[in-house]
């Protein structure tokens, strides 16, 4: 199986407020770097965000080492996400899961990829070469969403 890492990570100026997602995709001596945002979003949207867009940018079943900064995503994708399928979307509070929209789509896409996944967290902001990237791009991703707007106006 084609072995691939990836680094990803999210960013808002505000949270709510514009934010950025970056992902940095690592095989052999191939490197590509994506990035993107939205204007009225919140950090943890941005960081499901970016392992969606990063896991999507594969175009065969890897094996993928994904290294990123959010338990919450980790956590989310890995330990929590069976529980909130068995009780249709809900927390253990039975309140609706938040940002149910891009957890369903990356279900669908972790599950129907055939890619085997080891989800790594890492500090933020501590000096990880590959997060500090992510983190870059993720801040690209803000400026990219705040310049389009500027022009739009």
């Amino acid at each position: 199986m084609h072995q691939v890492t990836i680094h990803t990570d999210g960013a808002c100026k505000g949270n709510p407020g514009p934010g950025g997602w970056g992902a940095l995709l690592e095989s052999g001596d191939s490197r590509k770097e994506l990035f993107g945002g939205e204007l009225n979003t919140t950090n943890n949207r941005m960081e499901i965000m970016a392992v969606i867009q990063a896991l999507s940018a594969l175009k065969r079943p890897c094996h993928v080492s994904l290294y990123l900064d959010s338990e919450y995503v980790r956590k989310g994708i890995t330990e929590w996400i069976a529980a909130w399928k068995a009780r249709g979307w809900r927390t253990s509070t039975k309140a609706p899961v938040k940002n149910v929209d891009l957890w369903q789509q990356l279900d669908a896409l972790v599950a129907g990829s055939g890619h085997r996944i080891d989800w790594h967290w890492v500090r933020g902001h501590a000096g990880h070469a590959g997060n500090e990237q992510a983190d870059a791009l993720a801040n690209r991703g803000v400026e990219l969403v705040r310049s389009q707007a500027r022009s739009a106006a």
